[in-house]
């Protein structure tokens, strides 16, 4: 049985197959939670709510601009994981587990620079574990959630600065009709515009990108 499922170079064939499709299966999952695409899906979204412009720009374009962003930030750690895993796995020179410790270590270090204190700790005394000494010591059960957590809370301290200039449009604007006994105007209808012309005129796109890079460096 040991010989038909482990022969002398790792994994059977089969096996690999089952693998490789169970890692497409949790591929979704895993680029939403272990990226940088959590904080900048949620940074984007604010952007459009502040705006008030519904459905513009689309979920499609939102979600594209979020992964080829992901994609810019994310390219040095998949570098070195593929320098320190995948090109000595094609050689030979590791197995497929050693491979795939050798492919965690970089992930895990971006995970934990990005990571708060707090929120790892919450984990490690959820589970009552005593803290790691090293970051070599933390395993991945406990810095993935610890890092989306992280991740959202650094999102939402975004979107809080982002939707701010926004806030005082639409108080500004409704203040402005109340004064003029124009209630039954929508204030949408008036500060939607002024809002776009702002977030123009400030080139909000390369702002906001520039934003989310920078929050990675």
């Amino acid at each position: 049985m040991n010989e038909q499922l482990f022969g002398p170079e790792g994994l059977s064939t089969s096996l690999k197959i089952i693998a490789v499709l169970s890692a497409l299966s949790l591929l979704p999952a895993i680029v939403l939670t272990v990226t940088s695409f959590v904080r900048t899906i949620v940074v984007l979204s604010f952007v459009r709510q502040g705006i008030g412009a519904q459905e513009t720009p689309p979920n499609q374009v939102l979600v594209g601009l979020a992964m080829f962003l992901t994609l810019f930030v994310m390219t040095p750690v998949m570098t070195e994981m593929k320098q320190s895993a995948l090109d000595p796995y094609v050689a030979g020179q590791l197995t497929e587990v050693q491979a795939f410790e050798k492919a965690l270590v970089p992930l895990r270090s971006f995970m934990l620079r990005h990571t708060r204190q707090a929120d790892l700790a919450l984990f490690y005394n959820a589970t009552e574990t005593p803290l790691p000494e090293t970051p070599d010591d933390v395993s991945m059960r406990m810095a993935v959630p610890a890092y989306i957590v992280s991740e959202l809370t650094t999102a939402f301290q975004m979107g809080v600065i982002v939707l701010l200039p926004f806030l005082v449009v639409d108080l500004a604007v409704a203040s402005v009709l109340m004064s003029m006994g124009m209630m039954m105007v929508p204030p949408v209808t008036i500060s939607l515009p002024i809002k776009l012309l702002l977030f123009v005129l400030v080139d909000g796109w390369n702002l906001l990108a520039g934003s989310l890079l920078k929050s990675y460096a």
